[in-house]
């Protein structure tokens, strides 16, 4: 069995030169919908280095044979500051896109 192809009777016709405004809508649209899994991405990986940087501690603590209260403080000390740098980073980061993002458009204008 196969799929016969119907062509539609109303299609939604979009005239892009006549109205720019839907171009920039879309555009708009698209430009956040990436900053925000930009933003999610970052926050994944942050999360995974300060997971695996706590880990290495903690195992690097208990191979040297420290003791194991002292290595679980180590490590959640370690982890805790990877995550707090991570965290200053991405918003200094989000910062400057934006600081750029409003230069850009004021040497525009």
């Amino acid at each position: 069995m196969t799929r016969r192809h119907v062509d539609h009777t109303d299609p939604l016709k979009l005239d892009w030169r006549e109205n720019p405004h839907i171009e920039a809508m879309i555009e708009q649209r698209v430009a956040e919908r990436a900053q925000s899994q930009a933003f999610q991405s970052r926050l994944r990986l942050m999360i995974i280095e300060t997971s695996i940087m706590g880990a290495f501690v903690i195992a690097g603590g208990l191979v040297l044979g420290r003791p194991v209260l002292e290595v679980l403080r180590a490590g959640t000390i370690v982890a805790a500051a990877c995550f707090a740098s991570g965290l200053l980073l991405i918003g200094v980061s989000a910062a400057c896109g934006i600081a750029a993002s409003r230069f850009r458009q004021w040497r525009s204008q």
